[in-house]
């Protein structure tokens, strides 16, 4: 396979006006040639959250990108669980189910920080999602020994049940693909630049994004994740599911660090 470069935005902050404003215009704009894919927070009716509201701009979002499901298991404001159950993989369900009868079907899924156990991946495996919670570093806010899936590249996990689970794994912070895309040393054969639409509230993060897509539409070639994971369903290698280092490996210069202006706290905090 050719080497490529995806982009995709945890939209964790859907009926903020300021946050959609700016990612729309983004999203529009396509940067460096990149199809962005909105990976969207569903609304929480017990938070008041808007269900038209959310659902047209859901509906803009997949105009122009592939539409991806954001979890946060816990309220709009705190995305990564405590402990785990099986109230989160319900949670993936129900939300799932919701957005059908919408008439959304988002083939892409992503955990609220960074949160998957067996039971989400297993629900994932018959809804017929491709998982994009997985990454290629550790997150630098997640405590020591933290439930979290790592992989450096696109990969079939093997679960217990015997179903598969297609992964394409987050290589790269906003703040890391800035620094890869200008930096000459190899990249990975596949690279996922994520950020979140609360990054682009910053002028100094929106200019960062633009200049490190320009930059990486140089070295890598655009494609979206939908494109993606047709690509590399066929031959892609199979892990069985592990938590915490599913699979050993790092991403050649994608060292996490600080980030500037990162908020930390309730959502997706940082890298």
């Amino acid at each position: 396979m050719e080497p490529c470069a995806v982009v995709s935005c945890h939209l964790e902050r859907p009926l903020d006006d300021e946050c959609w404003e700016r990612f729309s215009a983004l999203q529009h704009n396509v940067p460096g040639g990149f199809r962005i894919a909105a990976l969207m927070r569903p609304p929480d009716p017990e938070a008041g959250e808007d269900e038209e509201r959310w659902l047209g701009r859901a509906r803009q979002a997949a105009s122009r990108g592939p539409l991806g499901h954001h979890t946060h298991f816990v309220s709009p404001g705190t995305a990564r669980p405590p402990t785990q159950g099986p109230e989160h993989a319900e949670r993936v369900r129900r939300e799932t189910t919701w957005l059908r009868d919408q008439g959304l079907v988002p083939r892409l899924f992503c955990g609220g920080g960074w949160y998957v156990d067996e039971p989400i991946a297993q629900a994932l495996a018959e809804l017929d999602y491709t998982d994009c919670t997985a990454t290629a570093f550790r997150p630098s806010y997640l405590a020591d020994g933290a439930p979290r899936l790592q992989l450096a590249a696109p990969a079939w996990l093997v679960l217990g049940s015997g179903l598969r689970l297609l992964e394409l794994p987050a290589t790269h912070s906003l703040g890391m693909g800035l620094r890869a895309a200008l930096d000459p040393a190899p990249l990975p054969e596949v690279v996922h630049v994520y950020f979140h639409d609360r990054d682009l509230l910053s002028a100094s993060r929106r200019l960062a994004l633009v200049v490190a897509l320009r930059a990486l539409a140089r070295r890598r070639r655009p494609t979206d994740l939908e494109c993606l994971a047709g690509q590399v369903s066929t031959g892609a290698r199979e892990v069985p599911f592990a938590l915490e280092g599913a699979v050993p490996g790092s991403v050649p210069g994608a060292e996490p660090g600080p980030e500037p202006g990162t908020e930390r706290g309730g959502g997706d905090e940082g890298e």
